[in-house]
């Protein structure tokens, strides 16, 4: 099959997955920018709440991904049948796991007093931590319900729920940052709490569109309700936590790093922010070629059809490079203009522009390892794709970005460039290794077929 034919096929099924992905995260997008337009402290007071507040959520999305794999490999095996009791059991894990996230947030509300903040950035950060925590559960579930639909090769209710979300998030943000219809003007809270609110409806939109649409019926989860099935939680958690445990060290690693720089002052914590948020919008497009790679080869594999699932895997691969060069390049020449959509502070425009071109550059490796790392999942394999990332960004990318950021021995200190250098090298290394794994799995699946 060329190229052509098998981009086309996974494109299909990741352009709505990428425009659902770029809504969610067009959410941090607008929080970021009607932040920045009320002060540079409500900016940097989103900028570190979101750190550890995207730590949770996407370590949480990482434990229940788990779903997808396994309910598109029963697809592929015409064991539909399953799949009911497989997405309630998900479901079970959703509502614990996102209990779990809320409370822990809470618990972690003191660390902001201890990052060298200035007060108010301090418990701007703490009461938008707080607030948006409320909508963990919601997210929670709306993820597993996403997970099995995409199993089906439905994936559009994603792109439509996220759009309307997002559409839902700006009025809510206009309503609750600036005080209007009677609210008080809350800043960066208000972000909080208009996040919390759209997560609680998307969740609802969730439920109403997987049991009324026509599509899902036969397999939905909501016709009986079953008690805990022991064997498919642990077969689901055996998946899903290493998956979980992959997520949370590469996007804690970003998060130690904004708070880390929250030493450096607002400005640097600012333009950080700015870099990062656009740069995560970016990501947004390979992790969704990712995500229908991982239902692509999760369906080869369930057919026992192991040389269509390296090809796939293959193809996805050589998508995930050419959406990243051009994703880079337009970052590289563009940064300024980018710059400006979130500030017009002089300071944090000159700062963010120059973190740009270092998130242009790890596009490239990015792209490589959020594609490869999709595609293991189809092969059920993520044990040692989590240990890579350890090896990746804790023990690589974090040790050398303080040494670049603050300087360390004979290496100067490069401020907040040093840490985007090192996340360049991190990423390298990820891709690198995640593209061997890749070879090594696929082999060993042929060659015992």
């Amino acid at each position: 099959m060329s190229l052509r034919i098998d981009a086309k096929a996974t494109w299909v099924l990741a352009w709505p997955i990428m425009v659902g992905q770029l809504a969610q995260t067009g959410t941090a997008f607008v929080d970021a920018v009607m932040a920045g337009h009320v002060s540079a402290a409500d900016l940097a007071a989103v900028s570190v709440g979101a750190s550890i507040w995207t730590t949770l959520i996407v370590t949480l999305m990482g434990l229940l991904l788990a779903i997808s794999p396994l309910a598109a490999q029963r697809v592929g095996a015409n064991a539909q049948a399953e799949l009911p009791g497989l997405t309630q059991q998900a479901l079970y894990q959703a509502i614990l796991a996102g209990g779990m996230a809320m409370l822990i947030a809470h618990a972690v509300l003191p660390v902001f007093d201890h990052l060298g903040l200035t007060a108010e950035v301090a418990d701007k950060a703490k009461r938008f931590l707080a607030a948006v925590s409320w909508g963990l559960p919601a997210l929670a579930i709306s993820r597993v319900l996403y997970g099995y639909s995409s199993a089906l090769n439905q994936t559009k209710p994603m792109m439509v729920i996220a759009l309307i979300a997002l559409a839902l998030n700006i009025p809510a943000n206009w309503v609750l940052i600036y005080g209007y219809f009677g609210f008080p003007a809350l800043g960066a809270v208000g972000c909080g709490w208009a996040t919390a609110l759209c997560m609680w409806v998307s969740a609802l939109m969730w439920l109403l569109w997987i049991r009324h649409a026509p599509v899902y019926r036969g397999t939905h989860p909501f016709d009986k309700i079953r008690g805990i099935d022991w064997q498919a939680q642990w077969q689901l958690a055996k998946l899903g936590i290493p998956i979980g445990m992959m997520f949370f060290i590469e996007v804690s690693a970003f998060s130690l790093i904004a708070l880390l720089i929250a030493r450096l002052g607002t400005t640097a914590v600012a333009a950080h922010q700015v870099a990062l948020n656009f740069a995560s919008l970016l990501f947004m497009i390979p992790m969704a070629i990712g995500t229908a790679l991982t239902v692509r080869v999760g369906h080869a594999a369930g057919a026992g059809d192991w040389v269509q699932a390296r090809l796939i895997g293959q193809n996805g691969v050589r998508l995930g490079l050419i959406v990243a060069a051009l994703g880079g390049g337009l970052t590289m020449l563009l940064g300024g203009q980018i710059a400006r959509l979130y500030t017009q502070d002089a300071a944090v425009l000159a700062l963010a522009t120059q973190l740009l071109v270092f998130a242009g550059l790890f596009q490239f490796s990015d792209a490589t390892q959020v594609v490869a790392s999709g595609v293991l999942r189809g092969y059920q394999s993520t044990r040692l794709p989590m240990v890579l990332h350890l090896l990746a960004f804790w023990l690589i990318g974090l040790p050398l970005g303080y040494a670049l950021t603050f300087g360390l021995g004979p290496i100067a200190a490069h401020g907040a460039q040093g840490y985007w250098l090192a996340l360049v090298v991190a990423l390298t290394f990820a891709a690198l290794s995640l593209l061997w794994l890749f070879r090594r799995v696929s082999l060993s699946r042929l060659s015992n077929s």
